[in-house]
Protein backbone atom coordinates (compact mmCIF):
# COMPACT_ATOMS: atom_id res chain seq x y z
CA UNK A 1 0.00 0.00 0.00
CA UNK A 2 0.83 3.78 -0.69
CA UNK A 3 2.99 4.80 2.44
CA UNK A 4 0.71 7.37 4.54
CA UNK A 5 3.33 9.71 4.15
CA UNK A 6 2.02 10.13 0.89
CA UNK A 7 -1.87 11.01 0.29
CA UNK A 8 -3.98 9.52 -2.07
CA UNK A 9 -4.19 12.81 -4.01
CA UNK A 10 -0.58 13.16 -4.08
CA UNK A 11 -0.49 9.67 -5.47
CA UNK A 12 -3.07 9.70 -8.09
CA UNK A 13 -1.47 13.08 -8.95
CA UNK A 14 1.93 11.33 -9.78
CA UNK A 15 0.70 8.52 -11.20
CA UNK A 16 -1.11 10.94 -13.57
CA UNK A 17 2.03 12.93 -13.83
CA UNK A 18 3.84 9.82 -15.13
CA UNK A 19 1.29 8.92 -17.89
CA UNK A 20 1.33 12.40 -19.07
CA UNK A 21 4.40 12.59 -20.21
CA UNK A 22 3.54 10.52 -23.01
CA UNK A 23 0.37 12.39 -24.17
CA UNK A 24 2.86 15.37 -23.89
CA UNK A 25 4.86 13.99 -26.22
CA UNK A 26 1.86 13.17 -28.91
CA UNK A 27 -0.33 16.21 -28.63
CA UNK A 28 2.20 18.56 -28.52
CA UNK A 29 3.47 18.08 -31.88
CA UNK A 30 -0.02 17.93 -33.21
CA UNK A 31 -0.10 21.43 -33.90
CA UNK A 32 3.63 21.74 -36.07
CA UNK A 33 3.08 17.86 -37.93
CA UNK A 34 3.23 19.44 -41.33
CA UNK A 35 5.95 21.71 -40.34
CA UNK A 36 8.42 18.97 -38.68
CA UNK A 37 7.37 16.45 -41.54
CA UNK A 38 8.57 19.27 -44.11
CA UNK A 39 11.41 20.12 -41.58
CA UNK A 40 13.08 16.71 -42.15
CA UNK A 41 11.92 15.88 -45.90
CA UNK A 42 8.49 15.01 -46.40
CA UNK A 43 5.80 16.57 -47.58
CA UNK A 44 3.12 14.47 -47.30
CA UNK A 45 0.59 15.26 -45.17
CA UNK A 46 -1.00 11.43 -44.46
CA UNK A 47 2.68 10.47 -43.93
CA UNK A 48 3.35 12.46 -41.70
CA UNK A 49 0.72 10.39 -39.47
CA UNK A 50 3.10 7.81 -39.25
CA UNK A 51 5.11 10.39 -36.17
CA UNK A 52 1.82 9.40 -34.17
CA UNK A 53 1.25 5.70 -35.12
CA UNK A 54 4.69 4.78 -34.77
CA UNK A 55 5.45 6.69 -31.50
CA UNK A 56 2.84 3.74 -30.28
CA UNK A 57 4.68 1.45 -31.74
CA UNK A 58 7.26 1.92 -29.22
CA UNK A 59 4.79 2.65 -26.64
CA UNK A 60 3.26 -0.62 -26.94
CA UNK A 61 6.55 -2.87 -27.12
CA UNK A 62 8.58 -1.25 -24.34
CA UNK A 63 6.62 -2.37 -21.75
CA UNK A 64 7.94 -6.12 -22.87
CA UNK A 65 10.85 -5.39 -21.82
CA UNK A 66 9.93 -2.88 -18.82
CA UNK A 67 7.09 -5.03 -17.01
CA UNK A 68 9.40 -7.85 -16.37
CA UNK A 69 12.08 -5.78 -14.85
CA UNK A 70 9.92 -3.99 -12.48
CA UNK A 71 8.18 -7.77 -11.37
CA UNK A 72 12.37 -7.89 -10.46
CA UNK A 73 13.81 -5.10 -9.01
CA UNK A 74 11.04 -2.99 -8.39
CA UNK A 75 9.20 0.10 -10.22
CA UNK A 76 11.00 2.62 -9.19
CA UNK A 77 14.69 1.98 -11.03
CA UNK A 78 12.49 1.10 -14.32
CA UNK A 79 11.17 4.52 -14.28
CA UNK A 80 14.46 6.17 -13.81
CA UNK A 81 15.96 4.65 -17.14
CA UNK A 82 12.64 5.34 -19.05
CA UNK A 83 13.27 9.15 -18.39
CA UNK A 84 17.32 8.83 -19.54
CA UNK A 85 16.69 7.05 -22.66
CA UNK A 86 13.45 9.33 -23.70
CA UNK A 87 16.46 12.48 -23.04
CA UNK A 88 18.05 10.42 -25.36
CA UNK A 89 15.25 9.72 -27.83
CA UNK A 90 13.96 13.67 -27.50
CA UNK A 91 17.99 14.94 -28.16
CA UNK A 92 17.63 12.07 -31.61
CA UNK A 93 14.56 14.26 -32.87
CA UNK A 94 15.92 17.52 -32.69
CA UNK A 95 19.20 16.45 -34.50
CA UNK A 96 16.83 14.24 -37.35
CA UNK A 97 17.92 15.36 -40.69
CA UNK A 98 15.76 12.77 -42.32
CA UNK A 99 11.89 11.81 -42.02
CA UNK A 100 13.57 8.36 -41.50
CA UNK A 101 15.54 9.67 -38.15
CA UNK A 102 12.74 11.59 -37.20
CA UNK A 103 10.54 8.31 -36.87
CA UNK A 104 13.14 6.35 -35.46
CA UNK A 105 13.80 8.99 -32.50
CA UNK A 106 9.65 9.04 -32.46
CA UNK A 107 9.77 5.41 -32.11
CA UNK A 108 12.87 5.49 -29.29
CA UNK A 109 10.46 7.98 -27.56
CA UNK A 110 7.61 5.66 -27.56
CA UNK A 111 9.75 2.78 -26.16
CA UNK A 112 11.02 5.39 -23.31
CA UNK A 113 7.84 6.52 -22.01
CA UNK A 114 6.17 2.88 -21.96
CA UNK A 115 8.22 2.86 -18.40
CA UNK A 116 6.50 5.53 -16.73
CA UNK A 117 3.37 4.67 -18.50
CA UNK A 118 3.45 0.44 -17.55
CA UNK A 119 5.07 1.09 -14.44
CA UNK A 120 2.44 3.63 -12.95
CA UNK A 121 -0.48 1.24 -13.96
CA UNK A 122 1.61 -1.88 -12.31
CA UNK A 123 1.72 0.36 -9.05
CA UNK A 124 -1.90 1.15 -8.74
CA UNK A 125 -2.19 -2.90 -9.50
CA UNK A 126 0.05 -3.52 -6.25
CA UNK A 127 -1.77 -1.30 -4.20
CA UNK A 128 -5.70 -1.74 -4.84
CA UNK A 129 -7.80 -4.04 -6.52
CA UNK A 130 -11.46 -4.47 -8.10
CA UNK A 131 -13.42 -1.30 -8.63
CA UNK A 132 -11.27 0.68 -6.36
CA UNK A 133 -8.63 0.32 -9.01
CA UNK A 134 -10.80 1.23 -11.74
CA UNK A 135 -12.24 4.25 -9.49
CA UNK A 136 -8.17 5.03 -9.13
CA UNK A 137 -7.20 4.83 -12.78
CA UNK A 138 -10.36 6.58 -13.62
CA UNK A 139 -8.76 9.69 -11.52
CA UNK A 140 -5.53 9.34 -12.59
CA UNK A 141 -6.93 9.66 -16.33
CA UNK A 142 -8.74 13.03 -15.18
CA UNK A 143 -5.66 13.97 -14.10
CA UNK A 144 -3.82 12.68 -17.24
CA UNK A 145 -6.63 14.53 -19.35
CA UNK A 146 -5.36 17.81 -18.28
CA UNK A 147 -2.37 17.21 -20.75
CA UNK A 148 -4.12 16.54 -23.93
CA UNK A 149 -6.43 20.11 -23.63
CA UNK A 150 -3.45 22.37 -23.02
CA UNK A 151 -1.11 20.59 -24.68
CA UNK A 152 -1.63 21.10 -28.58
CA UNK A 153 -1.93 24.70 -27.56
CA UNK A 154 1.28 24.77 -25.60
CA UNK A 155 2.98 23.48 -28.30
CA UNK A 156 1.49 25.36 -30.85
CA UNK A 157 2.72 28.99 -28.47
CA UNK A 158 6.11 27.29 -28.26
CA UNK A 159 6.28 26.94 -31.63
CA UNK A 160 5.40 30.48 -32.98
CA UNK A 161 7.84 31.99 -30.66
CA UNK A 162 11.06 29.37 -30.60
CA UNK A 163 10.49 27.23 -33.53
CA UNK A 164 9.24 23.02 -33.39
CA UNK A 165 13.20 21.91 -31.76
CA UNK A 166 11.51 24.13 -28.58
CA UNK A 167 8.82 21.33 -28.17
CA UNK A 168 11.10 18.34 -28.07
CA UNK A 169 12.74 20.61 -25.19
CA UNK A 170 9.77 21.45 -23.26
CA UNK A 171 9.03 17.47 -23.03
CA UNK A 172 12.57 16.59 -21.73
CA UNK A 173 12.22 19.57 -18.67
CA UNK A 174 8.58 18.37 -17.92
CA UNK A 175 10.03 14.38 -17.79
CA UNK A 176 13.06 15.90 -15.31
CA UNK A 177 10.56 17.89 -13.35
CA UNK A 178 8.23 14.42 -12.25
CA UNK A 179 11.48 12.26 -12.33
CA UNK A 180 12.50 14.51 -9.34
CA UNK A 181 9.29 14.39 -8.16
CA UNK A 182 8.72 10.44 -8.42
CA UNK A 183 12.17 10.16 -6.52
CA UNK A 184 11.74 11.96 -3.77
CA UNK A 185 7.78 11.52 -2.52
CA UNK A 186 6.63 8.17 -3.74
CA UNK A 187 7.43 4.72 -1.95
CA UNK A 188 8.35 1.85 -3.62
CA UNK A 189 5.17 0.04 -3.81
CA UNK A 190 6.25 -3.94 -4.57
CA UNK A 191 7.68 -5.68 -1.54
CA UNK A 192 10.77 -7.07 -2.15
CA UNK A 193 8.91 -11.16 -0.73
CA UNK A 194 6.68 -10.31 -3.68
CA UNK A 195 9.55 -9.83 -6.65
CA UNK A 196 10.48 -12.53 -9.41
CA UNK A 197 13.49 -13.34 -10.69
CA UNK A 198 14.68 -11.55 -13.79
CA UNK A 199 15.06 -14.37 -16.29
CA UNK A 200 13.84 -15.51 -19.72
CA UNK A 201 11.54 -17.82 -18.81
CA UNK A 202 9.60 -16.15 -16.30
CA UNK A 203 8.45 -13.53 -18.94
CA UNK A 204 7.41 -16.50 -21.21
CA UNK A 205 5.63 -18.52 -17.74
CA UNK A 206 4.17 -14.80 -17.49
CA UNK A 207 2.74 -14.72 -21.38
CA UNK A 208 1.77 -18.40 -20.94
CA UNK A 209 -0.26 -17.53 -17.41
CA UNK A 210 -1.60 -14.55 -19.02
CA UNK A 211 -3.20 -16.24 -21.90
CA UNK A 212 -4.71 -18.37 -19.67
CA UNK A 213 -6.73 -15.51 -17.90
CA UNK A 214 -9.93 -15.83 -20.14
CA UNK A 215 -11.13 -11.85 -18.79
CA UNK A 216 -7.71 -10.35 -19.35
CA UNK A 217 -7.50 -11.16 -22.84
CA UNK A 218 -10.61 -10.90 -23.69
CA UNK A 219 -10.42 -6.85 -22.55
CA UNK A 220 -7.38 -6.72 -23.85
CA UNK A 221 -8.52 -7.72 -27.49
CA UNK A 222 -11.87 -4.92 -26.68
CA UNK A 223 -8.80 -2.49 -25.27
CA UNK A 224 -7.26 -2.60 -28.53
CA UNK A 225 -10.13 -2.31 -30.71
CA UNK A 226 -11.04 0.65 -29.09
CA UNK A 227 -7.57 2.14 -29.13
CA UNK A 228 -7.18 1.72 -32.59
CA UNK A 229 -9.98 3.32 -33.50
CA UNK A 230 -9.16 6.10 -31.62
CA UNK A 231 -5.65 6.23 -32.77
CA UNK A 232 -7.37 7.13 -35.95
CA UNK A 233 -8.36 10.89 -34.64
CA UNK A 234 -5.14 11.41 -32.42
CA UNK A 235 -3.30 10.41 -36.10
CA UNK A 236 -5.48 12.45 -38.45
CA UNK A 237 -7.30 15.49 -36.25
CA UNK A 238 -4.66 17.79 -37.20
CA UNK A 239 -5.18 17.20 -41.02
CA UNK A 240 -9.25 17.13 -40.20
CA UNK A 241 -9.31 20.54 -38.47
CA UNK A 242 -6.58 22.68 -40.22
CA UNK A 243 -6.87 20.91 -43.94
CA UNK A 244 -9.98 19.60 -44.03
CA UNK A 245 -12.54 22.19 -42.12
CA UNK A 246 -9.71 25.22 -42.57
CA UNK A 247 -9.30 25.71 -39.09
CA UNK A 248 -6.09 25.76 -38.29
CA UNK A 249 -5.85 28.92 -35.70
CA UNK A 250 -8.83 27.31 -33.45
CA UNK A 251 -6.93 23.52 -33.52
CA UNK A 252 -5.90 23.76 -30.31
CA UNK A 253 -8.82 24.84 -29.05
CA UNK A 254 -11.09 22.26 -30.69
CA UNK A 255 -8.59 19.50 -29.87
CA UNK A 256 -8.75 20.83 -26.04
CA UNK A 257 -12.60 20.83 -26.07
CA UNK A 258 -12.72 17.05 -27.25
CA UNK A 259 -10.64 16.32 -24.76
CA UNK A 260 -12.95 17.90 -21.87
CA UNK A 261 -15.60 15.35 -23.11
CA UNK A 262 -13.82 12.38 -22.52
CA UNK A 263 -12.07 14.28 -19.30
CA UNK A 264 -15.79 14.75 -17.93
CA UNK A 265 -16.94 11.17 -18.86
CA UNK A 266 -13.91 9.52 -16.91
CA UNK A 267 -14.29 12.31 -13.93
CA UNK A 268 -18.42 10.72 -13.78
CA UNK A 269 -16.90 7.14 -14.20
CA UNK A 270 -14.91 7.53 -10.99
CA UNK A 271 -18.41 8.10 -8.93
CA UNK A 272 -20.37 5.42 -11.11
CA UNK A 273 -17.98 2.98 -11.47
CA UNK A 274 -18.64 1.70 -7.22
CA UNK A 275 -22.18 2.06 -7.69
CA UNK A 276 -22.69 0.08 -10.95
CA UNK A 277 -19.76 -1.47 -11.69
CA UNK A 278 -16.92 -1.88 -14.36
CA UNK A 279 -19.11 -3.89 -16.64
CA UNK A 280 -22.17 -2.86 -16.73
CA UNK A 281 -20.41 0.54 -17.52
CA UNK A 282 -18.25 -0.76 -20.49
CA UNK A 283 -20.93 -2.86 -22.11
CA UNK A 284 -23.53 0.46 -21.53
CA UNK A 285 -20.42 2.77 -23.07
CA UNK A 286 -19.85 -0.10 -25.86
CA UNK A 287 -23.37 -0.16 -27.27
CA UNK A 288 -23.27 3.78 -26.95
CA UNK A 289 -19.96 4.03 -29.05
CA UNK A 290 -21.76 1.72 -31.96
CA UNK A 291 -24.99 3.56 -32.03
CA UNK A 292 -23.39 7.25 -32.19
CA UNK A 293 -21.15 6.36 -35.16
CA UNK A 294 -24.17 4.25 -36.94
CA UNK A 295 -26.28 7.31 -36.56
CA UNK A 296 -23.38 9.60 -38.36
CA UNK A 297 -23.00 7.15 -41.20
CA UNK A 298 -26.73 6.75 -42.18
CA UNK A 299 -26.79 10.62 -41.55
CA UNK A 300 -23.86 11.05 -44.49
CA UNK A 301 -22.48 8.15 -45.96
CA UNK A 302 -23.79 9.87 -49.05
CA UNK A 303 -23.00 13.75 -48.61
CA UNK A 304 -19.38 15.03 -47.66
CA UNK A 305 -18.39 16.27 -44.30
CA UNK A 306 -21.30 18.06 -42.77
CA UNK A 307 -21.01 21.70 -41.01
CA UNK A 308 -18.25 21.95 -38.61
CA UNK A 309 -20.95 22.09 -35.62
CA UNK A 310 -22.21 18.57 -36.53
CA UNK A 311 -19.10 16.90 -36.64
CA UNK A 312 -17.99 18.03 -33.52
CA UNK A 313 -20.65 17.37 -31.91
CA UNK A 314 -20.50 13.58 -32.95
CA UNK A 315 -16.86 13.72 -32.38
CA UNK A 316 -17.68 14.55 -28.51
CA UNK A 317 -20.75 12.42 -28.22
CA UNK A 318 -18.46 9.86 -29.48
CA UNK A 319 -15.31 10.90 -27.00
CA UNK A 320 -17.74 10.91 -24.51
CA UNK A 321 -18.67 7.31 -24.45
CA UNK A 322 -14.69 6.39 -24.92
CA UNK A 323 -13.93 8.24 -21.50
CA UNK A 324 -16.26 5.50 -19.95
CA UNK A 325 -14.31 3.01 -21.70
CA UNK A 326 -10.03 3.16 -21.29
CA UNK A 327 -10.05 3.07 -17.85
CA UNK A 328 -12.44 0.51 -17.29
CA UNK A 329 -11.09 -1.86 -19.74
CA UNK A 330 -7.81 -1.64 -18.55
CA UNK A 331 -8.74 -2.41 -15.10
CA UNK A 332 -10.80 -5.42 -16.15
CA UNK A 333 -7.95 -7.00 -18.14
CA UNK A 334 -5.65 -6.18 -15.04
CA UNK A 335 -7.46 -7.28 -12.12
CA UNK A 336 -7.02 -11.26 -12.55
CA UNK A 337 -3.28 -11.00 -12.58
CA UNK A 338 -2.28 -8.24 -9.53
CA UNK A 339 0.37 -11.35 -8.72
CA UNK A 340 2.29 -10.46 -11.72
CA UNK A 341 1.25 -6.70 -12.45
CA UNK A 342 4.14 -5.67 -14.53
CA UNK A 343 4.07 -8.19 -16.39
CA UNK A 344 0.49 -8.11 -17.00
CA UNK A 345 0.47 -4.32 -17.52
CA UNK A 346 3.46 -5.07 -20.39
CA UNK A 347 1.77 -7.77 -22.23
CA UNK A 348 -1.68 -7.03 -22.17
CA UNK A 349 -0.76 -3.17 -23.06
CA UNK A 350 1.64 -4.55 -26.12
CA UNK A 351 -1.46 -6.32 -27.70
CA UNK A 352 -3.90 -3.45 -26.99
CA UNK A 353 -1.24 -1.11 -28.56
CA UNK A 354 0.18 -3.68 -32.01
CA UNK A 355 -3.77 -3.67 -32.37
CA UNK A 356 -4.36 -0.55 -32.51
CA UNK A 357 -1.34 1.00 -35.11
CA UNK A 358 -2.57 -1.07 -38.37
CA UNK A 359 -5.72 -0.53 -36.97
CA UNK A 360 -5.28 3.21 -37.47
CA UNK A 361 -2.97 3.16 -40.42
CA UNK A 362 -5.26 1.50 -42.81
CA UNK A 363 -8.60 3.78 -41.30
CA UNK A 364 -5.66 6.52 -41.89
CA UNK A 365 -5.24 5.95 -45.17
CA UNK A 366 -8.39 6.72 -46.36
CA UNK A 367 -9.10 10.19 -44.15
CA UNK A 368 -7.91 12.74 -46.97
CA UNK A 369 -10.79 14.58 -48.10
CA UNK A 370 -14.06 12.95 -45.87
CA UNK A 371 -14.59 12.01 -41.95
CA UNK A 372 -16.77 9.44 -42.81
CA UNK A 373 -14.12 6.91 -43.07
CA UNK A 374 -13.38 7.51 -39.65
CA UNK A 375 -16.55 6.68 -37.98
CA UNK A 376 -16.85 3.37 -40.26
CA UNK A 377 -13.65 2.77 -38.59
CA UNK A 378 -15.26 3.18 -35.14
CA UNK A 379 -19.08 1.36 -35.86
CA UNK A 380 -16.37 -1.49 -37.10
CA UNK A 381 -14.12 -1.61 -34.33
CA UNK A 382 -16.93 -1.11 -31.90
CA UNK A 383 -19.17 -4.05 -33.38
CA UNK A 384 -16.17 -6.73 -33.04
CA UNK A 385 -15.59 -5.15 -29.46
CA UNK A 386 -19.56 -5.88 -28.82
CA UNK A 387 -19.23 -9.30 -30.25
CA UNK A 388 -16.35 -9.76 -27.58
CA UNK A 389 -17.93 -8.35 -25.10
CA UNK A 390 -21.40 -10.88 -25.94
CA UNK A 391 -18.78 -13.68 -25.56
CA UNK A 392 -17.63 -12.59 -22.55
CA UNK A 393 -21.12 -12.39 -21.05
CA UNK A 394 -21.81 -15.72 -22.29
CA UNK A 395 -18.92 -17.10 -20.97
CA UNK A 396 -19.92 -15.73 -17.41
CA UNK A 397 -23.44 -17.07 -18.32
CA UNK A 398 -22.17 -20.47 -18.32
CA UNK A 399 -20.14 -20.56 -15.39
CA UNK A 400 -22.35 -19.24 -13.48
CA UNK A 401 -24.46 -22.29 -13.83
CA UNK A 402 -21.73 -24.98 -13.37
Amino acid sequence: MVKSSQSQLEFVALMAALMSIAALALDALLPALDVIGRAVGNNDPIRNQLLITLFFLGLGSGPLLFGPISDSIGRKPVVYWGFALFILASYLCVAAQSFEMMVAGRILQGVALAAPRTIGIAMIRDCYDGDYMARIISFVTVVFILVPIIAPALGKAIFDVYGWEAIFHLQVIFAVLVSIWFWRRQPETLEIRKRTTFRFGVFIHGYKELLGYRQTMLFTLIWGFITGSFLVYLSTAQQIFQEQYELKEAFPYIFAALALTIGAATLLNGTLVIRFGMLRIVTVALVAFVLISLLYIILFSNSGNPSFPIALSFFALQFFAVGFLFGNLRALAMEPVGHIAGIGAAISGFIATIMGVPISAFIGSFISQSVLPMFIGFLVCGLISVAILGYYHKGKGIQSRV
